[in-house]
């Protein structure tokens, strides 16, 4: 098996857990390796790890028992690893999320355009002109954190979080924007609202969206995104997509 130039460190994260890092950045060829890496990781262990959890730039292994030899598992997981996942392409979708940017529903957009000095439709049209890839979900169930944000609307985290931001609402902090899945406190600044559902724990798929893929925003009106959310409410349906 071919070994890869990507430099990857492991150590021990605890008495369960070995943590692989790569190089600090958001990239799509790292995200693809990691990917690649932690279905190789999935296939060999299968019952023996918990899972495995991806980041923009690592894996972390929850093994079922405690690790015994750690430099033994080291030289396991590496063995693992092939450039040849490089020359590999993965399926992914294309999710069409709509959003509503009026004031009523997002009352920090005025400021925050203000703030950069723009005008409230130059950052509506530079917040749906990226496609964004899905590279990890956390920090709430249903939360994709997204890259390719334009840098045009990089702004600092508030200095005060609020103590509650509704779900669906859709916000930009530091280099990156996502959307909030469920009620939470949160220091982003919202600049639009979905109608959409990003977590549904009745559904066979509780998240729709998977890492590698992609999510575009599509800007409606406050009556387009009253019917969508009446027919999310109503069927739990899920936005339009197609394969990449």
């Amino acid at each position: 098996m071919k070994k890869s130039n990507t430099k990857f460190q492991y150590k021990r994260y605890s008495e369960h857990a070995i943590l692989i890092q790569g190089p600090s950045k958001i990239d799509e060829t790292l995200l693809e390796n990691l990917l690649f890496y932690k279905k190789s990781i999935e296939k060999f262990y299968g019952k023996l790890i918990i899972e495995v959890i991806l980041s923009y730039n690592s894996l972390l292994i929850y093994y079922a028992s405690t690790i015994e030899n750690v430099y033994d598992e080291v030289l396991t997981l590496k063995s693992l690893f092939s450039d040849e996942f490089e020359n590999q392409a993965s399926k992914k979708r294309l999710w069409k999320v709509p959003v509503c940017y009026s004031n009523s529903l997002a009352p920090e957009l005025s400021s925050f355009a203000v703030n950069k000095s723009m005008e409230i439709d130059e950052v509506i049209s530079l917040h749906t002109t990226p496609l964004y890839t899905v590279y990890f979900i956390g920090f709430l169930p249903g939360f994709l954190y997204l890259g390719g944000l334009d840098e045009k609307l990089f702004a600092p985290r508030k200095s005060t979080p609020s103590q509650k931001l509704e779900h669906g609402s859709v916000a930009i902090g530091g280099n990156q924007t996502g959307i909030y899945p469920c009620d939470s406190p949160g220091g982003w600044h919202v600049i639009g609202k979905t109608p959409v559902r990003f977590f549904d724990i009745n559904a066979d798929n509780c998240c729709f969206a998977s890492p590698g893929d992609k999510i575009q925003f599509i800007s409606i009106t406050e009556e387009q995104y009253n019917d969508i959310g009446l027919l999310v409410n109503t069927s739990n349906s899920i936005p339009e997509s197609k394969i990449l």
